[in-house]
């Protein structure tokens, strides 16, 4: 005890290693900035700090020699010291660190809170299958103030070789899990920036959508109507066509949203890739195709349901019966088809078919002075479209406008 009441008064880095290493009498041993090393009967052996927070004395334990060095211990107990100086506090900024989380733990919890906003049910589930596979196995298990834009890079440049659409989504996924913890206070800066990754260019084959030519659309129609399919599935596929609806709006249209007396079907926005509302001018035929489609009502009030009450059509029914009827062509394809009809054997304007697909035309400025969705000149299009489906002669000009 008399040694340690000795050490105690000796000026900063009063120990060695060497004593640290063989020191066996039980005491307190200091060495300067309020950091000693305590030594147990039972001989177990700790650093510990003595030090002011706040105007409160408190004791911090930095850990065992075993595993804090000598050096290590100094250089936290002046850190310590330091913080502790410039009012703040040690023991929280300790708590703090203990709480940080690995990447793949932040990265769980970021699509915990952020998926539920996401629409589309497979983006929820690729965020985390796409990171699990080609990011988890690099930097999973590295804590989030510690990982590099290097180690991001890696990972990114090696999902390219086989995944290249992949690795491009997983930039933005590994991204969103950076502003997550920034704002969770666990990071300052995004080291999954576009700058500070610096990917090299990486050429992309875009595949455009398989369509059929639009003088085959209405043979595809009529093979639809003769095959052994359900009647939901082919006035479903019928009417996409005559409206150049994508799937969804179609497949999770309900009752509601439709005036038959009018000939109107207004899309809510939530329902639209564009979260704009979105009317369509509906053609007699297309009127006739809903009037049908009454006696397929099951009481969830949606106009096509699936085989189980209450859910829709599968997203696959309507793709999978085209291909098994066998024509080469996707169910988006029909607008491609309907979009190609109109610019080539027609007068309307191209503001007017853009519309009908519900696509934004014009720049900022232009769309915040041409408010009308030409709906008039819409329906006059929609009507010529159907006539067009219903001829028997495919190769039957229409002039129109």
């Amino acid at each position: 005890m008399d040694l340690a009441m000795t050490l105690n008064r000796r000026p900063e880095k009063a120990l060695t290693a060497q004593f640290v290493r063989t020191v066996q009498e039980p005491g307190k041993y200091f060495d300067g900035h309020g950091l000693f090393l305590r030594v147990e009967p039972n001989g177990s052996r700790f650093w510990v700090q003595r030090i002011t927070i706040r105007g409160k004395r408190c004791e911090l334990g930095l850990g065992p020699p075993s595993l804090v060095s000598l050096a290590d211990a100094r250089a936290v107990a002046i850190e310590n010291r330091r913080l502790a100086r410039d009012g703040g506090d040690p023991l929280a900024a300790k708590r703090k660190a203990k709480a940080v989380l690995t990447f793949e733990e932040a990265a769980k919890q970021a699509h915990a809170e952020l998926s539920p906003t996401w629409k589309n049910p497979k983006d929820r589930a690729a965020f985390l299958s796409t990171l699990e596979s080609h990011v988890f196995p690099r930097i999973g298990t590295v804590s989030i103030p510690e990982v590099t834009s290097a180690d991001i890079r890696q990972a990114i440049l090696t999902a390219r070789k086989t995944a290249p659409e992949v690795a491009r989504k997983l930039v933005f996924r590994v991204s969103a899990v950076f502003k997550w913890a920034i704002a969770e206070g666990m990071r300052k800066d995004n080291p999954a920036k576009a700058d500070a990754l610096a990917l090299p260019r990486l050429e992309m084959k875009r595949e455009h959508r398989k369509a059929l030519a639009y003088t085959d659309v209405a043979g595809c129609i009529e093979t639809v109507k003769a095959s052994g399919a359900g009647l939901g599935t082919k006035l479903a596929l019928e009417l996409l066509v005559l409206t150049a609806s994508r799937s969804g709006e179609v497949r999770l249209a309900a009752w509601p949203e439709i005036d038959l007396a009018a000939k109107v079907w207004e899309i809510p926005a939530e329902r639209m890739k564009m979260k704009r509302l979105h009317r369509i001018p509906l053609s007699p035929r297309a009127v006739a195709v809903l009037t049908e489609a009454k006696v397929l009502d099951d009481g969830s009030g949606l106009v096509f349901p699936g085989t189980k009450k209450g859910k829709p059509l599968s997203d696959m029914t309507l793709s999978k019966l085209v291909k098994e009827l066998g024509f080469d062509a996707d169910v988006h394809g029909f607008r491609t088809s309907f979009r190609t009809w109109a610019q080539e054997r027609t007068n309307f304007p191209r503001e007017v078919a853009e519309a009908a697909l519900a696509h934004l035309t014009g720049d900022t400025v232009e769309r915040a002075y041409a408010r009308s969705d030409v709906f008039e000149k819409r329906r006059k299009m929609m009507d010529a479209w159907a006539a067009f489906l219903g001829e028997k002669r495919a190769d039957n000009v229409l002039r129109m406008g």
